[in-house]
């Protein structure tokens, strides 16, 4: 398992900072500073500028910033995890947390426990050129397969399990009394299929070699060449994990 395997002490950014998304205007939009990233009001989504990096191969993560995971990630962005975020919070989204490792019980009684991730659920697509050089939205789940459907005509399996994503949100770290730092800026970890603890975006389980979860693998039938500048889609919903027990 790849997520941390220890409590982190931290602060989630909390939010929606305008409640609903509902008093998001224009003028509030010029105002924000957040390079690489659009908040599209008429798709009620966060549009990401990223480049396609991989065209075939194993996969554990769908977005990572550049210079972190190139060699296991569809796109890279140069845009701050942290600001994405902010963006999604502007859009009613409600950030949770990834995986947890947390111990439980007093002396002998004392054991870890994993939490799942939690967080408002988001759909993620590509804007691609066609072949007109007009956008083109598709689902996530037509740039990803899993080894498992080889052969196999049916993939509605994979398909329902790219559905949703959850936003995580990250962890905000740093000793008491000193600025915060959002872990996923560090990390490059923007959108995950493995669980690692640090995600800005994540599947809603915890996933690692227990389940048989590092099967994924690029789908390159509708992906554009590497280094193809498209737009990574975030789309908030009105769903989430519920409450832990």
């Amino acid at each position: 398992m790849k997520f941390l395997l220890c409590s982190i002490s931290s602060l989630l950014l909390a939010g929606p900072l305008v409640g609903d998304g509902t008093e998001i205007n224009q003028d509030t939009l010029e105002k924000l500073k957040l390079p690489g990233i659009r908040i599209n009001l008429e798709a009620k989504a966060v549009d990401v500028t990223s480049t396609v990096t991989l065209v075939e191969g194993s996969l554990e993560f769908i977005a990572c910033t550049k210079g972190t995971k190139e060699h296991e990630a569809i796109v890279t962005i140069e845009a701050k995890p942290s600001h994405i975020h902010t963006a999604l919070l502007l859009l009613g989204a409600k950030a949770g947390h990834p995986a947890i490792r947390k111990i439980i019980g007093e002396g002998d009684d004392q054991h870890w426990i994993d939490l799942p991730p939690k967080g408002s659920g988001v759909t993620i697509s590509l804007v691609i050129p066609n072949k007109d050089k007009q956008p083109n939205e598709l689902p996530l789940s037509d740039f990803v397969h899993r080894l498992d459907d080889a052969g196999n005509p049916d993939k509605d399996e994979a398909r329902k399990r790219l559905k949703v994503f959850l936003f995580a949100g990250s962890h905000l770290i740093g000793q008491e009394g000193t600025p915060k730092t959002y872990l996923a800026d560090q990390s490059g970890s923007v959108i995950s299929l493995s669980t690692f603890g640090d995600e800005l975006l994540c599947l809603p389980q915890i996933y690692g070699h227990e389940n048989h979860a590092l099967r994924w693998e690029v789908n390159p039938k509708h992906l554009p060449q590497v280094g193809t500048q498209v737009l990574l889609r975030i789309k908030p919903l009105k769903l989430s994990l519920p409450p832990e027990k």
